[in-house]
Order: C-alpha cells, then structure tokens, then sequence
C-alpha cells in the first residue's frame, strides 16, 4: 500500500469484491467509504489540514473500536452468531488499518518527547500528548498511550 493511499487500496478492494460477489465483505468495504465521506463532509467546515491517510486511519480506528465493543457485548449477551459477524467485519477493517506501534515503542517515544520538551509534571500532559499525535498519530493506540504518559509524568 506504498505507492497508493489508503483510500484507493479500500476502494479497489471493494470492486474487488464486487466482482467477487462478497456480499459481506462489500457491505462493509461501503460502510467504510460512507465513514470516510462523512469525516470528508465534516471536516469541510474545518480549517483544520488533515492528511489523508491519518484521515482514513482515524476513521477506521473508530470502527474497529466499535466492533471490539459490540463483540464485547454480543458475547456477554451468549448472541454468537452477532459477535461473529462483528468479527468479521473487524478483520476486513483490520485489513487496511496501518501496523500500530506496540507499547514499548509508545513508551520509547514518549521518554524521547519527554527529554526534548522537558516535560516534568501532569500539567505537561496535554504537550506531550500534541508531540506524540503530531508524530505518531496515524500508528500510535491514544488509549494506550494517555495511560503510559500519565505514567511517566507522574
């Protein structure tokens, strides 16, 4: 997926699909694209740039999130057949979702901001946290690493 973007890996593998005659992986490959042209639609009010890929990452970090969530509780709820569904459209949402850095780089990378800014207490949080997304934020877990500055801040 080097030489293209994101968007167009997703879109080729929903025609790709649809040629196929995968139903569930289409619907899902759609679902995807509506996500992405809503952030599109939304962000159009916003002065804020936004590179595209971290654009569609964050898009399908959001939907992986909330397929681990329902899987969570479709299995609480003994609804199986629910559950795997939601699995299977993670997986295809996996698919395209760039390799996020495990926890012992967000720790390396956060003792590097910490040194450079000379980040000490909680009330550098929010500095530390802007580096970090400014650097890492296509690849970088938020929820994961708020915990582990919090940890080296404190």
């Amino acid at each position: 997926m080097s030489d293209t973007n994101m968007r167009d890996a997703i879109k080729a593998a929903t025609i790709t699909a649809m040629k196929a005659k995968e139903k569930e992986r289409t619907a899902t490959l759609r679902q995807i694209s509506a996500k992405i042209k809503d952030k599109d639609i939304e962000l159009r009010t916003s002065d804020k740039e936004t590179p595209d890929d971290e654009l569609v990452t964050s898009v399908l970090q959001k939907m992986a999130k909330q397929r681990r969530e329902s899987i969570t509780m479709y299995d609480d709820g003994g609804r199986e057949e629910l559950a795997n569904a939601e699995r299977a459209e993670l997986a295809i949402i996996e698919e395209f979702l760039p390799q996020m850095m495990s926890e012992d780089e967000t720790k390396a990378a956060i003792a590097e901001i910490k040194a450079a800014t000379g980040a000490v207490g909680m009330k550098d949080m929010g500095k530390v946290m802007g580096q970090l997304k400014g650097k890492y934020g296509a690849v970088l877990d938020m929820g994961l690493a708020s915990g582990l500055v919090k940890d080296a801040l404190s």
